[in-house]
């Protein structure tokens, strides 16, 4: 199992466990497990989360900038096949209809999402399917904020990727008792 963090669980994970991990345990763990690849974060995701929140991941998650297991997706180039379901399956065509996007608007909007972390995060989980790659984000299925490309659940169930929330990966994957852990 490799686990892909997304930025939204990132955040998450800075936001929501470390302030009550006194004794970092938690962030130990996070940090072994990054260590031993078993957790994966792309250079977009972290490039992204720079962005969020004035830095917060990064300054928190200092191991993160010192590391040279990110991996980096310069490499990773979509097949035909991804691109029929970026234009088939990931896309939301009533949001397209409703935007009137025409075909000119629509390959700059593909190219774009092409460049984001999100699109990457997909990508990169089928280039290492047979690892069987697990994406972590906060993401819901519902709710896509007249976006053109769909969520990253969404997407995920289209390839056949496992896709789940960080409660679920550090109590299913990991057996980890918070309360516990988090005394």
């Amino acid at each position: 199992m490799k686990a892909i963090f997304d930025t939204s669980s990132l955040l998450a994970f800075v936001r929501y466990y470390l302030p009550f991990d006194t004794e970092k345990k938690l962030i130990n763990f996070l940090k072994d497990k990054f260590e031993k690849e078993e957790i994966i974060i792309l250079d977009k995701v972290l490039e992204e989360s720079k962005g969020i929140s004035r830095g917060i991941v990064f300054s928190e998650l200092q191991f993160l900038s010192n590391s040279t297991i990110i991996v980096k997706t310069t490499e990773l180039l979509p097949t035909q096949k991804f691109y029929n379901l970026l234009e088939n399956q990931f896309c939301d065509k009533t949001i397209l209809k409703l935007k009137e996007i025409d075909d000119v608007a629509f390959e700059l909007e593909k190219t774009n999402y092409l460049k984001s972390p999100d699109a990457n995060l997909i990508l990169y989980s089928i280039s290492i399917k047979s690892e069987n790659p697990i994406i972590i984000t906060e993401e819901t299925k519902s709710a896509n904020d007249n976006k053109i490309f769909k969520k990253i659940p969404t997407c995920c169930a289209e390839v056949g990727i496992e896709c789940i929330t960080l409660p679920q990966l550090l109590k299913d994957k990991y057996n980890l008792n918070l309360s516990e852990l988090l005394k």
